[in-house]
């Protein structure tokens, strides 16, 4: 099954994903994992000794909901996403660094990444699987754990909207200088995921490049219950 994912990350259309990130600040995935990957992926939720940390959302004031950090040791179809989304990412993050007057930063697979955060002392894993059900919410965030952070994560709904619940589409929010904030709506199908940056992105303007800043979140779920699982590559302190 994981050579199968494999393929699937490999045979995305690359190019035009990276263009969507240049052009929109995101860039939505068709539906990379099938529907017996997503209910694999909710199966994990009620196996505690997945996973390495718990948050109620509404005790740290994050919105209403919880979701669950994954132990080191990931599920396989985890593992593989992680590893097989990096690569191409790591070129848009490079080249994105460029954009802005810096050096490349990013190495071309996981492993030597994940090396740097732990030098930094970010050791805990970060993908993480998140429930919500009726009323529940995600307030506007940054994920962010420590000096060392990778420049892109990704999302993807693991049940299907408009059956199992309505509502809790994705936001995302940039934070544009001295302008006012552009939001999007984003809605995903089971299976289907969304590119996204972590911090910032560069844009062009009539002086060259420079930064906007952007958060995400998720509204208000109206019935049912919502899954989803985030993808984030550098590890948390």
């Amino acid at each position: 099954m994981q050579e199968h994912i494999s393929k699937r990350i490999a045979d995305l259309d690359w190019a035009s994903l990276q263009q969507s990130l240049d052009t929109n600040g995101y860039a939505k995935l068709p539906p990379l994992l099938t529907k017996t990957e997503c209910l694999e992926v909710i199966g994990t939720y009620e196996d505690e000794s997945q996973f390495r940390s718990t948050i109620d959302m509404a005790r740290y004031r994050f919105g209403i909901g919880q979701y669950k950090y994954y132990g080191s040791a990931l599920p396989p179809l985890l593992q593989v996403l992680r590893e097989g989304m990096y690569p191409p990412l790591a070129q848009t993050a490079n080249r994105w660094l460029e954009q802005l007057g810096e050096s490349p930063a990013y190495p071309e697979s996981l492993e030597p990444f994940l090396e740097q955060c732990h030098k930094e002392g970010q050791t805990r894993s970060t993908p993480l699987i998140l429930k919500y059900e009726t009323d529940g919410y995600n307030c506007l965030h940054q994920d962010l754990y420590g000096a060392v952070y990778f420049p892109f994560q990704v999302v993807f709904a693991l049940n299907q909207r408009g059956n199992d619940y309505t509502g809790g589409e994705f936001l995302l929010v940039e934070q544009r200088p001295r302008a006012q904030s552009r939001g999007r709506v984003l809605t995903l199908e089971q299976g289907e995921g969304i590119i996204f940056p972590t911090q910032h992105r560069p844009v062009l303007g009539t002086r060259g490049y420079y930064k906007t800043t952007l958060r995400h979140g998720v509204s208000t779920v109206t019935s049912g219950t919502r899954y989803s699982l985030g993808i984030i590559f550098h590890d948390a302190q």
